[in-house]
């Protein structure tokens, strides 16, 4: 059966004759018993233990029913085939299962008593995350990046300098023997409840903290200094197999030496192991901000001498980190998608030397005020290079800032092949654009020195977006209303930027599919409606099941520099299914059902199916799309017959009708 459920679950690659398996995912087992199973007197239960005091109420202790028929997305297990003594089970777990090592025990009432068969220790389950299920916070919906950043085991690291990119190939062996059991060990030295571990926010600050050795346990010890003789030059490493290896085999003692690309490395090794989408990405010129100003600071005296005790924020030519993919269902939407993570010593999180995962929709907005160390990458890749200088007094007036001297050709290697794949723009808008200037003054302002930049003179207008009637159709070109109110007695004049997203129902960025950049003349006392065009031509191809749309604004008013910001979400209504009895509905008489609704799409659907089922009026049916649908009730009262249809093109379109069944007189059955 391994080799079964290690095809569909993408984990034959593993080289450990052990079984890998996938939360939120069917597997199969065979079960050998002392007779043959009687499913009629004999009851069987699962039960699935993880950690060193497995508990009920903390997931830990997973006891799996058998039922009839799976459901799927719970614990659940059923008989699928049965050969005298030996039964084959199907099991589903559901997508926030804890991952790590179960030990299996099968418990089995019948009529003599309970019996109790516990595995061996190479039966035990190792479950992990599952990209390709969409009931897992890590699903990535794209097949070719499942493939690169979970299944590839060789990848492309950058360094150098910003004009001179250099790359290495680093062998990320997360499927080698014994990395797997390696990877549970780091999170076991971890000392954290394994109770959180399917959590993939939680892990990924639990792996960028023990990657590192800052913090007790961890793996490798980090080196700048250029003496390396107790230890292994960071360069020399060609790959994360040699020195997880060494570190479980010296149990826990940290490997020497490492630096960022090292870091980055093991990181990607450790978590695309465990089954989350993960990449290393490289960032040149990258600030490390130590006052949390989110700018990068430099403080010179009366004569321009460097003030050498204040001057701690710095420039790398270039650093390394990673980035991984999840839902953030503890975040507003739209905040789901790439994660920066950082397992290299810098600055301490929560007391901890980690960092992230922040997401990278929060630091191109500025947003430094959503969790986890927004304010401190934000810097990295954003931060204004400002120089201070001494006064007479003692005070520091700021006499120069550098805009577009830190976050420079921020690299990742490219999904399918070795080029490098530059990723600036997720990480920022455009150097010096209105968009990027009011992300960091909106960043500046949740720092350490919130006056860095002028602040507005006046805050007298006001934005909101606003959804007239039912909201925007699916299949037809739409209006949005902002609504701007100038409080002042004077014009206001404002630089507007506006983009829509089609977002996936986990609040993960999917596509950007329309921008646009107006001015506008706002009137004194006044409220003035903008309208926003929203094109279906622009969207139509983008569309994903469950899916939003997100309309985001920045602007700034140009006489007081006030900076007015926001995000709307919205869906797209989609048409009703008409569901209309034909007849009186008596049990045991067959009648009819009228189903129609208005193909709300400028073009023909294809291969379209409908949904219908009724308790008490007919089983679940899936058919193609009929005028009318002939059924029989068998059960009396008030019911409900639901429709629902679906095609390629068009999805959450349903249908309900009350119907009220009649008993069947003597009369009608004559």
């Amino acid at each position: 059966m391994k080799i079964e459920n290690h095809k569909n679950h993408h984990t034959d690659l593993y080289q450990d004759n052990i079984c890998v398996i996938r939360r939120s995912q069917t597997f199969q087992m065979w079960i050998t018993l002392s007779r043959p199973f009687n499913r009629h007197t004999d009851r069987l239960h699962l039960h699935l233990k993880t950690g060193p005091i497995p508990k009920v109420g903390k997931r830990t202790h997973v006891i799996v029913p058998l039922v009839e028929e799976l459901n799927g997305n719970c614990w659940e297990a059923a008989v699928v085939e049965e050969n005298d003594k030996r039964i084959k089970l199907s099991v589903n777990s559901p997508g926030t299962a804890v991952i790590g090592r179960y030990r299996l025990t099968v418990e089995i009432t019948c009529p003599n008593g309970l019996a109790i068969y516990t595995f061996n220790p190479s039966d035990d389950i190792y479950m992990l995350f599952n990209p390709w299920s969409k009931d897992d916070s890590v699903f990535l919906h794209d097949e070719e990046e499942r493939q690169e950043y979970v299944l590839n085991d060789v990848g492309r690291i950058y360094c150098g300098r910003v004009n001179q990119i250099e790359a290495r190939t680093w062998n990320y062996g997360q499927f080698d023997s014994g990395i797997l059991a390696t990877c549970l060990y780091i999170l076991e030295n971890s000392k954290t409840l394994c109770s959180g571990w399917g959590d993939p926010v939680n892990m990924v600050r639990i792996i960028s903290a023990m990657v590192n050795s800052n913090n007790e346990c961890g793996v490798l010890v980090g080196k700048w200094s250029g003496d390396y003789k107790e230890g292994t030059n960071p360069t020399f490493w060609n790959g994360s197999v040699e020195i997880l290896q060494q570190y479980y085999a010296s149990k826990g003692s940290p490997v020497k030496y490492g630096q960022c690309w090292v870091f980055g490395g093991v990181t990607t090794t450790v978590l695309r192991c465990l089954g989350i989408p993960t990449r290393t990405v490289t960032n040149f010129n990258s600030a490390h901000d130590t006052d949390v100003s989110l700018t990068i600071d430099v403080y010179v005296d009366e004569n321009m001498d460097f003030i050498t005790n204040k001057n701690h924020d710095s420039i790398w030519n270039f650093h390394v980190w990673n980035d991984c993919w999840m839902a953030r269902p503890d975040l507003p939407p739209g905040n789901g998608g790439w994660q920066a993570v950082d397992a290299t010593p810098q600055e301490t999180s929560n007391g901890i030397y980690c960092c992230g995962p922040a997401p990278l929709t929060a630091i191109r907005n500025g947003q430094v005020y959503l969790k986890y160390d927004c304010p401190f990458v934000f810097a990295e890749v954003n931060g204004d290079r400002i120089l201070w200088q001494r006064n007479a007094d003692g005070t520091y007036s700021k006499i120069s800032i550098e805009q577009k001297v830190v976050g420079c050709n921020i690299s990742t290697k490219a999904v399918g092949s070795d080029e490098r794949n530059d990723i600036t723009h997720m990480y920022k808008y455009a150097e010096g654009s209105e968009e990027e200037r009011i992300a960091v003054e909106t960043a500046c302002s949740y720092g350490s020195k919130p006056d860095t930049y002028e602040s507005p003179t006046a805050k007298d207008v006001t934005m909101k977006v606003v959804m007239e009637g039912e909201g925007p159709k699916l299949g037809s070109d739409a209006e949005l209303i902002v609504k701007f109110i100038n409080h002042s007695c004077e014009n206001r004049n404002v630089s507007l930027n506006s983009q829509l997203a089609v977002m996936y129902y986990t609040g993960v960025h999917k596509a950007t599919f329309q921008k646009e950049k107006r001015d506008l003349d706002l009137p004194p006392n006044k409220e003035t409606k903008v309208k926003l065009a929203l094109s279906y031509h622009k969207y139509k191809d983008l569309l994903v099941d469950q899916g939003a749309l997100m309309l985001t604004l920045l602007g700034r008013v140009k006489e007081t520099q006030q900076v007015l910001a926001t995000q709307f979400g919205f869906l797209l209504r989609t048409p009703d299914l008409i569901i209309k009895p034909i007849g009186t509905p008596v049990v045991g008489q067959k009648m009819k059902v009228e189903i129609s609704f208005i193909n709300p799409l400028p073009e023909e659907l294809k291969d379209v199916v409908l949904n219908v089922e009724g308790i008490g009026l007919l089983p679940v049916q899936r058919i193609t799309v009929t005028i009318t649908k002939d059924f029989t009730p068998t059960l009396t009262g008030a019911k409900k017959f639901v429709a629902s249809l679906h095609c390629s093109q068009l999805t959450q379109v349903h249908g309900v009708a009350d119907i009220y069944v009649e008993a069947c007189s003597s009369n009608t059955q004559e």
